[in-house]
C-alpha cells in the first residue's frame, strides 16, 4: 500500500495512526500493532513496513481514529525497550582472557604479514598486520571484540620507552590461519600538520612500517565492551567507520566464514546489518569479503555503506554513516524492539553526535526519547561503543 505524502493545505504536524500486521522482527507475522506517526515520516514507515514484509491494515489521521472527534485522545505511554534472557544472550565475562601480558613484561611476537588494504586512488594509508603468537607462557589468547597493545621500538622525546597504543582485533580467536595461534590488526597511519610540518604517528606508522620477520612488543588482550552475544539467533546492528571496521571483521568471520563456522560449532542463525563508513569507494576496508558474505548468506546480511566524497544524502550534502542512519531508522527501530538485537558502534568519536541525532529523530518520530532509550539498552548490555 503506498501512501501518498503530497502537499497539502493541511499542517505538515498532524498525526497518523497506522494498524499493521507482523511488522518487526520481534512481533509474530499474525500479530497487530496500532503505530502512531508523524506525517512526515509516514511514507518512510510505509517503505519500511514492506521491506520487513508487514501489511498495512489502515491508514487514518489521529483525529479521525476515536469516534469521539471532540475528545482528544492521549498518546500511548512509550515503552522500554525489553533486556534480553540472561540465560540465552549473555556473554560470560568471566571466560573472557584480560592482561595475560602487560607492558612490564610484553610478549615479542613476530610479523607474519602485512600488506595494504586500500585500492588505487585511496586517501591515507591503511594495513592490515598480522602477528604470530606461538611460543608464549601463558598462549595468548582472546575472543572477537577484544584489543591488544603494541610497545612500538624506540624512545620518545625525554628518551622514554614509548608507551603502547591500543588497537581492535581484526581476526577471530582461530586467527586468519585458522590455527589459533596469530592476531591481525587493522591500521590507519595517522598523519596531521603542526606548523606547517606533516607529522607522523608514532606507533601507527611503525606498524605500517614493520616488515615480516620483525619482533614486536604485544600486551593485552583487554576489553569486554564489544563482546558479541553467545545467542545464535541474536541479531547484530554494525556501524563503523575507517578502521573501526576491525571488530566487525571479527563479527562477521565468526558468523559466515565456513571455515569458522565448522571449527567453532556456533552457527549464526539472525539478522546482521553492516553500516560502514568511508570517504572514497578505495576507502572501503575487506569490502569484496563483506560482498561475499551478502551474496552467500542474503538472508541473515546486509551490507549498507556511506561513501562521503562519492554519495550524497537526501540534502545534497556528503553521505555520512549517519544519513544512512537516519534513512532506516525505522527498520532500525523494528530490529532494536527485539530484545535479541544488539548494536555496535566503532571508529571516530566524531561519529557518536551524528548517530545520536538521528536515532533521537527516529525515537521521536514514535514517541520515544532517545536520551532515555540509550541508558537502558547500555545497562541490557546491547548498546555497545568503543570509539577513539
Amino acid at each position: 500500500m503506498r501512501v501518498s505524502t503530497a502537499s497539502t493545505n493541511r499542517s505538515d504536524s498532524r498525526m497518523f495512526t497506522v494498524v499493521v500486521q507482523g511488522y518487526g522482527s520481534a512481533s509474530p507475522r499474525t500479530a497487530e500493532r496500532t503505530l502512531a506517526v508523524a506525517f512526515t515520516r509516514l511514507q518512510s514507515l510505509m517503505q519500511s513496513i514492506s521491506q520487513l514484509g508487514g501489511k498495512v491494515i489502515s491508514v487514518t489521521p489521529s483525529s479521525e481514529a476515536s469516534a469521539a472527534p471532540a475528545a482528544a485522545q492521549p498518546a500511548p505511554a512509550p515503552q522500554a525497550i525489553p533486556a534480553p534472557s540472561r540465560t540465552a544472550a549473555a556473554v560470560s565475562h568471566a571466560d573472557v582472557p584480560v592482561n595475560l601480558y602487560k607492558p612490564k613484561d610484553p610478549f615479542i611476537g613476530t610479523v607474519t604479514e602485512n600488506y595494504s588494504l586500500l585500492a588505487e586512488g585511496a586517501i591515507g594509508r591503511v594495513n592490515h598486520i598480522t602477528f604470530d603468537l606461538s611460543g608464549g607462557d601463558p598462549q595468548l589468547h582472546y575472543v572477537e571484540g577484544q584489543s591488544i597493545g603494541i610497545i612500538p621500538d624506540g624512545e620518545d622525546a625525554n628518551g622514554k620507552p614509548h608507551k603502547l597504543r591500543l588497537y581492535s582485533i581484526a581476526s577471530t580467536r582461530h586467527g586468519d590461519n585458522m590455527a589459533g595461534n596469530t592476531v591481525s590488526l587493522c591500521v590507519r597511519q595517522l598523519q596531521y600538520e603542526k606548523d606547517g610540518e606533516t607529522i607522523n604517528g608514532v606507533c601507527s606508522t611503525f606498524l605500517c612500517d614493520i616488515e615480516p620477520g620483525a619482533k614486536v612488543k604485544i600486551t593485552g588482550p583487554v576489553g569486554k565492551e564489544m563482546l558479541l552475544p553467545a545467542d545464535e539467533d541474536a541479531n547484530i546492528i554494525m556501524l563503523a567507520t575507517g578502521t573501526g571496521i576491525a571488530p566487525m571483521r571479527t563479527y562477521l568471520r565468526r558468523m559466515f566464514e565456513p571455515a569458522e563456522r565448522e571449527k567453532n560449532g556456533w552457527h549464526f542463525k539472525g539478522k546482521a546489518w553492516l553500516f560502514m563508513g568511508a570517504p572514497t569507494t578505495a576507502n572501503l576496508l575487506y569490502d569484496a569479503d563483506f560482498n561475499h558474505y551478502q551474496s552467500q548468506f542474503p538472508d541473515n546480511f546486509r551490507y549498507t555503506k556511506a561513501i562521503s566524497r562519492e554519495q550524497q544524502n537526501e540534502k545534497g550534502g556528503r553521505m555520512y554513516i549517519q544519513d544512512r542512519v537516519s534513512e532506516h531508522a525505522d527498520e532500525i527501530f523494528a530490529m532494536i524492539e527485539d530484545p535479541k538485537t544488539h548494536v555496535y558502534m566503532c571508529g571516530l568519536r566524531g561519529m557518536e553526535p551524528g548517530i545520536d541525532e538521528a536515532m533521537t529523530a527516529a525515537a521521536a518520530a514514535k514517541g520515544l526519547n532517545w536520551a532515555e532509550l540509550r541508558p537502558q539498552l547500555k545497562k541490557a548490555e546491547r548498546w555497545h561503543v568503543e570509539t577513539y
